[in-house]
């Protein structure tokens, strides 16, 4: 998209550097209302015609990722027997905050494999024809999930599952402490359920009670948005007390993206340990865990990054933790000196970083499921997904607010471009119009994802494009014309 964004912002040339290119978007487009109509009149097109999607997607430089995947037809998405309008188009798939499409290479790079399994056996282990040897198949994958989260190598791991590395992780990094008073977790306002589970148990495991010594971040009154000075409040007021600090990057139901840097500063200042939950923010937004200093973190990798139903997840863990091996932590032979891992001493010999909190050796087929979506990440960077993704939700949010704006619902996300990742989550007054409209939606073809009486949309810079997004707004504006609701 940079093409498009560089006659308005300035001095935006192609020979800058991601990182700079980034800050100008940051700088540069502040009012995405205002940027939009700016681009519909350089093209000179109507900013609330068909034509104007059509323009942005002529002009956007990430079109070929699109078809780099397989999009489910219209006619395979429909339930309880509703006809699509076009049962031969591709379905409108913003449903890639909960799974992620398939990439067209996933198939063979898992086939792939299973030629391997059925003629080498257990020899694919240290010889494989694809150069993919089982022993270091984490070694495929490593630099371009440093590379996606901001992080050098030795800071990340690819493992397990998203519950299962939080615990891991906070088994070694909530160390609440009686003598001091610091045992209280500090988490966002509606923490998903599996980290609200995970992060009780970690209490109870110490034997202290969550209902003491759990701090939930609040939203003022009728609102669903944290600001940042609400958190940096609780922090300098509590934060003598708290021993770990857990939010998400992107909150998974109004897609507020947090405001890592200023949270994890100020948490440290008090002597807190930082952790973050990035399922909603990895593949989505720019990263820079090792610059931003957080602890740890842990991801899936089943949603932005695309590697397929309950696909591998996982963690980081900054540098300068890398040698502290004096943390309890859950250690396995996969988190154990790989020259000495076959050996029957039974001395174990951690690795430095992340990878020393392995466990167990990696299933290859979902490694593989996820190398097939990185071999994609590599063909661009965040900053240019982010940038699309800027334009793309940006541009949903002026069509909703033009087009159906009022139509018994409101747009809970925050508004700032900037604090949100690709993600519209609509709530609506009745959640049996929420109920209507979803099913109405899949009549179309439109794949959304429900949550209570919100209907979370989010266009996937990857795949999504504009003309979806008008396809979409316009698909709405008829819905809720049809179940005569009116402004």
């Amino acid at each position: 998209m940079f093409g498009i964004l560089a006659p308005h912002l300035k001095e935006f040339t192609d020979d800058l550097s991601d990182e700079i290119k980034y800050q100008k978007i940051k700088h540069g487009v502040k009012d995405v209302k205002e940027f939009l109509e700016k681009l519909a009149n350089r093209g000179k097109v109507d900013p609330l015609s068909n034509d104007f999607a059509k323009y942005l997607d002529e002009n956007d430089k990430l079109k070929y990722l699109r078809y780099e995947f397989t999009i489910p037809k219209a006619r395979d998405i429909v339930s309880d027997g509703v006809e699509a309008l076009s049962p031969e188009d591709d379905s409108v798939y913003f449903c890639g905050n909960s799974l992620g499409l398939m990439p067209r290479r996933t198939r063979d790079l898992v086939n792939q494999e299973l030629d391997v399994w059925a003629s080498s056996g257990v020899v694919g282990h240290f010889k494989h024809k694809h150069k993919r040897p089982w022993i270091s198949i984490e070694d495929n994958v490593i630099d371009k999930m440093a590379e996606i989260v901001g992080a050098k190598p030795i800071e990340v791991a690819v493992m397990n599952t998203l519950t299962s590395n939080l615990h891991l992780l906070m088994a070694s990094f909530y160390t609440p402490t009686t003598k001091k008073n610091r045992k209280k977790i500090l988490i966002e306002p509606m923490a998903f359920p599996s980290d609200l589970y995970a992060v009780e148990s970690q209490i109870r495991f110490h034997g202290l009670d969550p209902a003491k010594e759990l701090i939930k971040v609040t939203p003022p009154e009728g609102e669903n948005v944290v600001p940042l000075d609400n958190i940096l409040k609780i922090i300098e007021k509590e934060g003598h007390t708290i021993s770990l600090v857990l939010f998400s990057g992107v909150h998974y139901y109004t897609g507020q993206f947090f405001k890592i840097k200023k949270i994890t500063e100020a948490a440290q200042k008090k002597g807190c340990i930082v952790g973050l939950d990035l399922s909603h923010a990895v593949g989505n937004v720019v990263l820079k865990l090792h610059k931003w200093g957080v602890d740890f973190a842990a991801w899936c990798s089943y949603k932005y990054l695309n590697s397929g139903p309950g696909g591998i997840a996982g963690i980081f863990l900054h540098e300068r933790h890398a040698n502290d091996f004096n943390r309890p932590r859950f250690a396995g032979w996969w988190g154990s000196d790989r020259g000495t891992r076959f050996q029957v001493d039974q001395q174990f010999k951690p690795i430095p970083g992340a990878g020393g909190f392995q466990v167990s050796n990696p299933s290859v087929l979902n490694m593989v499921s996820l190398i097939a979506s990185l071999e994609l990440f590599s063909k661009t960077s965040m900053v240019h997904l982010r940038a699309k993704s800027i334009l793309l939700t940006g541009y949903l949010e002026y069509l909703l607010d033009k087009q159906v704006n009022g139509l018994g619902f409101k747009i809970i996300s925050p508004r700032d471009p900037h604090q949100r990742g690709c993600q519209l989550s609509l709530k609506f007054l009745d959640k049996n119009v929420r109920d209507k409209v979803s099913r109405e939606l899949m009549s179309y073809g439109i794949v959304i994802d429900e949550r209570d009486d919100t209907i979370r949309v989010a266009p996937t810079p990857m795949y999504n494009n504009f003309s979806e997004v008008f396809k979409f707004v316009k698909a709405l504006k008829i819905i809720m014309s049809d179940l005569g609701i009116k402004k």
